[in-house]
């Protein structure tokens, strides 16, 4: 087998290992697609085949495939997932798919994806708030998602809620729509000193991984949340971008727009090549540093919680969004 074909055939056995729920051919196409790859629902049909064969896939007729206790192995021995640049390039697919007009307050946002029981959602709303007041979160609104209802690739299974927080990539998006093109450079742990950002003491470049780091940093319990939103002191997910010198006073004037409709924008920017909390930037370039989306749901992990989460997980509509001081009061309705 050439090595493309066992590119493409890893790349569909990572999809289904990702999903909650068995996916359909037109599915997993949708998703490859999605992150940058040319390949069209009938090649990916042949590929599925060939994979049932190989007992790496389980075929269960309408409802499409899952990954085999086999398949899973073989995703692990070819260890795909440090492969370089693929989330990079999921972050320009996303940036170009969505269409927010932050003055009509239409379209569609790019929101990360937790499944949590109802119960713990409850248990630990209150500290998910203060993420939120304490200004470690993208904004002020998230969206809540009931059994049998998806974004993107994710269903959301019987007995679960689907809680979605605006995804920092947003931000790239309502810049590109100004014509304002964005480097995303790395995600990273911001160490957090009285409420106020000190260093960055942990980095992983987009270019070099094929997952989101933050969700790294939360599974590996590297994360401080509960010390930030309590004496300020912690460490919380952050990412630093960089954009045209030129273009620093539209971007604020974008930013205030953005926080002005509760979706968050810059903990900080920086200057014409000046560094930025010690990270260098080059001449003609200006760094900023954004909050991580996936931060206020993180608090669930740090609770003991083993939470499903994914970032960039698709696209939802501005008016699905709500204020976060409602999570509460949706939680409950929905149950």
């Amino acid at each position: 087998m050439s090595d493309k074909k066992k590119k493409k055939q890893m790349e569909i056995l990572r999809v289904l290992n990702e999903a909650d729920e068995p996916l359909t051919s037109i599915e997993i196409a949708e998703e490859l697609i999605d992150m940058g790859y040319d390949i069209s629902e009938r090649t990916v049909r042949f590929y599925l085949k060939v994979l049932d064969q190989q007992g790496m896939t389980e075929n269960l007729g309408k409802f499409g495939r899952r990954i085999t206790e086999k398949g899973s192995m073989e995703l692990t021995d070819s260890r795909i997932l440090e492969k370089v640049g693929f989330f990079s390039a999921r972050i320009d697919q996303m940036t170009y798919r969505m269409n927010l007009d932050i003055t009509n307050r239409t379209g569609t946002v790019v929101v990360n994806m937790s499944l949590v029981k109802p119960d713990i959602l409850l248990k630990c709303a209150h500290q998910i708030n203060q993420v939120y007041e304490k200004h470690y979160a993208m904004g002020r609104l998230l969206a809540l998602f009931g059994p049998g209802e998806r974004v993107g690739h994710i269903y959301v299974p019987q007995g679960k809620v689907g809680i979605c927080t605006v995804c920092s990539i947003t931000l790239n998006g309502v810049l590109l729509e100004y014509g304002i093109p964005t480097n995303s450079r790395f995600g990273g742990l911001l160490e957090m000193e009285r409420g106020k950002p000190k260093r960055f003491v942990e980095i992983i470049s987009y270019d070099g991984t094929t997952i989101d780091p933050l969700e790294v940093f939360i599974k590996s319990g590297m994360t401080n949340y509960k010390g930030a939103i309590t004496d300020g002191n912690g460490r919380i997910g952050a990412s630093f971008r960089e954009f045209p010198a030129e273009s620093r006073k539209k971007i604020l004037e974008l930013g205030m727009r953005m926080e002005d409709i509760g979706l968050g924008s810059f903990l900080r920017i920086g200057r014409n090549g000046q560094p930025l909390m010690e990270i260098p930037v080059s001449e003609g370039r200006i760094g900023a540093i954004v909050i991580g989306g996936l931060n206020p749901v993180s608090i669930l992990e740090e609770s003991g919680y083993n939470v499903y989460s994914r970032a960039l997980a698709g696209l939802v509509d501005f008016n699905r969004l709500i204020p976060h001081q409602e999570l509460e009061q949706s939680v409950k309705k929905m149950t």
